[in-house]
């Protein structure tokens, strides 16, 4: 008996057989598999798939090995990496707490009277949310930062009936990319106010037909926006205002709420969770008791059950999963639990004092970098403005040029923001936290030093706008 070639079998991903397919090409009314597709585009369509020949275990393992001693992890080199995503210290208890089997292989509670472990879990990250954020209410969590900013602009124009949302040109740039994706599929317009300084002038602001500013404390270069001044302004035009909070620096910073932020998200990412190439997190959202109706996803209470215990429970789920789907708040269809109770631990490790401190350390450490790479010449800060653990530089060398030639010293020295803001064409945006060490601040200053005269000047325009848009 002949054995057949394993390069010879073909292994469909699918495991119909062709009559399965022709009846269900049948069933729709189409004769080929061709034809089911004739509506796309020829232009967009992928020829073919350019895969290489499959591996052994043995040379996959190989592989992998090869691809790891290539492709750097953070701590591996000195990171000075920010712009939403963040190197923070993670105590050892909480990968521990929710690496538990318990935790790791929770879903998600639709049967909610046997699941008490997980609703008190959503119940207390609700409850530090709000403390955290000086909210009144929170939900279980949405999907991400980005995620939460988007659901929290639908939530205004829900509340308000206006159709237009004014977003901070000092926005981080995913989270304003991510929004008008929502709003504009809703027919729903956005309009990204111009920065010629480092934060908005309230002043300047018109608020006809807006149903809600969006800003960011701090914002992406790291400035404090005047929350009082923006949400006063936004009030008496009848808007309300979103706030994107970095968790950390609320530890030390006044609470958006207790400026007058009607609706303040964040990303759980830097409580406790890994940078994973960017991914996954947990959004979170907290607003008033008067709008609680209009918040998506889930919210948890606590209350007693018919035997005088306690117990927990979800009180509200405006979810299209369990009301009509003409009146769901959202689509969103569950909450990122995991992700959300490793903020939750995290926070329950750090407890304010710790929030306070890692806050302080960041700042003091980023001024102190700030202060010694503006002693090099071409070297000068963007922005006159205070800012907290991350700040923009302004160089008369090629930012690309100056990134790869630091990179090539094992220093990743930042994020060039041209792609996003293309005035800003000569500006670097650094990032410190406490896992920025003194050393590592020292060795960027030298190397900085070291290189930075090497590298050929950057062409001058005659007329270049300050600023970004």
């Amino acid at each position: 008996m002949t054995q057949k070639s394993p390069e010879k079998e073909n292994f469909p991903y699918l495991p119909h057989t062709k009559d399965d397919r022709e009846q269900m090409l049948r069933s729709i009314g189409a004769r080929t598999f061709e034809e089911l597709l004739s509506h796309i585009p020829q232009e967009i369509r992928v020829k073919e798939l350019n895969i290489a020949p499959g591996l052994s275990e043995l040379e996959l393992s190989d592989y992998v090995r090869k691809l790891a001693e290539k492709n750097k992890s953070c701590s591996q080199v000195s990171s000075f990496l920010g712009g939403g995503v963040y190197r923070r210290y993670v105590p050892a208890a909480v990968p521990s707490m929710v690496s538990r089997s318990e935790f790791a292989t929770a879903y998600t509670p639709y049967q909610p009277e046997v699941s008490q472990g997980t609703l008190q879990a959503i119940y207390e990250f609700q409850t530090a949310i709000c403390l955290l954020t000086g909210m009144e209410v929170a939900n279980a969590s949405v999907y991400d930062g980005p995620n939460a900013c988007a659901e929290a602009a639908l939530m205004a124009t829900r509340l308000n009936n206006r159709n237009k949302t004014l977003l901070a040109g000092s926005l981080n740039p995913e989270y304003a990319q991510v929004t008008k994706t929502y709003l504009e599929t809703c027919g729903l317009e956005t309009e990204s106010l111009p920065v010629d300084a480092a934060c908005l002038d309230a002043s300047k602001i018109n608020f006809e037909n807006v149903s809600a500013l969006v800003v960011q404390y701090p914002n992406y270069f790291g400035a404090l926006e005047e929350l009082d001044k923006l949400a006063d302004a936004a009030h008496a035009g009848g808007a309300l205002l979103v706030v994107v909070s970095d968790p950390i620096n609320l530890g030390l910073l006044e609470a958006p709420g207790n400026f007058g932020a009607d609706i303040v998200v964040g990303d759980a990412q830097q409580c406790g969770n890994g940078l994973s190439f960017g991914g996954p997190s947990a959004g979170f959202m907290a607003t008033r008791n008067q709008y609680v109706r209009q918040l998506p996803g889930r919210l948890c209470g606590m209350t007693v059950d018919s035997r005088g215990q306690r117990a927990f429970t979800l009180t509200l789920q405006t979810r299209e999963q369990h009301i009509r789907r003409a009146k769901a708040t959202s689509n969103i269809c569950t909450n990122q639990s995991l992700n959300a109770l490793t903020m939750l631990v995290y926070l329950t490790m750090m407890g304010p004092r710790g929030l306070y401190e890692l806050s302080e350390i960041g700042i003091l450490r980023a001024h102190k970098l700030q202060e010694s790479l503006c002693q090099i010449k071409g070297i000068k800060l963007k922005f006159a403005a205070p800012f907290m653990n991350e700040f923009l530089l302004e160089l008369d060398k090629p930012v690309e040029a100056v990134l790869s030639a630091m990179k090539e010293k094992g220093i990743l020295a930042g994020i060039h923001p041209a792609k996003d803001f293309p005035t800003l064409k000569n500006c670097l945006l650094v990032a410190c936290t406490e896992m920025t060490s003194v050393a590592e601040i020292e060795r960027y200053v030298e190397t900085m030093n070291a290189i930075y005269t090497g590298i050929e000047a950057a062409p001058k325009k005659s007329a270049e706008v300050a600023g970004c848009c």
